[in-house]
């Protein structure tokens, strides 16, 4: 009895086209799984994912495969909140160091007008406090001969004075300024007076600065001529005003503020 033969299928089915199509299954959950996983998509992540899907598809290196660290995207509401509390702190600490500075500026001015008070010396020294500066307003008649830009000897204890309130005062910048009127200079000495007004601050300045407790590097001299008049110079009072040397203490915290106040000492 012979052996009954299977029958033999000439045509097996193709099923290589399941390869791909499970590739795509795949890729395609992929991108499910990102999009669930993702509270918000933004237009850079799309474009990021559908590079990498073109990339795997085209056979290349797809965006999984580029790197291990992941992300964190900052939400820019966020990072816009801190910067402005950076600010705003920022900010703060300024207004704060501008009030310190203020105070010690005032205090430093209290000094002073009690100096010119106890002294009588009204009428030749005022005070005025700005955003910018603390100056004191010095005649040159309370410290020169006309035409000299040598210290008068009485003047020195002014000087004197002025030094050692200012050494309690370590942090700020000094300006001495020297001013004249515009009726012109003539002597040996000057030729301007320009010449004149720089003299007579740089000689000032000197005085100050033998106070062994006050160190050079915050000190300037500068010489204004009859550049900067506070007053007319059509009279003989007006002239006499811009005739002077100022002794200007500079903040080191610039603010919009009105002026303080003048006080020519009572």
């Amino acid at each position: 009895m012979s052996r009954r033969r299977k029958p033999h299928f000439e045509d097996d089915m193709d099923e290589t086209w399941l390869i791909p199509y499970a590739d795509l299954l795949t890729l395609l959950l992929a991108l499910f799984i990102i999009l669930f996983a993702s509270s918000q998509v933004d237009s850079k992540k799309y474009e990021q994912i559908m590079r990498s899907l073109n990339s795997a598809f085209n056979g290349g290196v797809s965006f999984f495969e580029q790197s291990s660290i992941v992300q964190v995207a900052v939400n820019p509401a966020t990072e816009t909140k801190k910067k402005d509390e950076d600010a705003k702190s920022e900010q703060s600490d300024r207004e704060n160091a501008a009030r310190k500075e203020m105070a010690e500026l005032q205090e430093l001015q209290k000094k002073l007008d009690q100096y010119i008070r106890d002294n009588r010396l009204s009428t030749q020294l005022e005070t005025k406090l700005t955003s910018d500066m603390l100056k004191i307003t010095i005649r040159d008649n309370a410290l020169f001969a006309s035409g000299s830009a040598t210290v008068k000897p009485e003047a020195r204890k002014l000087a004197v004075a002025i030094a050692d309130m200012l050494t309690q005062y370590p942090q700020y910048e000094i300006e001495v300024a020297g001013h004249t009127d515009n009726v012109p200079i003539r002597n040996a000495e000057f030729e301007t007076n320009w010449d004149l007004s720089a003299k007579r601050a740089l000689n000032f300045m000197k005085i100050l600065l033998d106070n062994e407790k006050l160190g050079a590097d915050r000190f300037r001299a500068i010489g204004y001529g009859e550049y900067r008049p506070i007053d007319t110079n059509d009279t003989a009072e007006g002239r006499a005003k811009n005739r002077r040397v100022e002794v200007s203490i500079m903040r080191t915290i610039k603010e919009e503020i009105e002026t303080i106040g003048t006080t020519p000492g009572q």
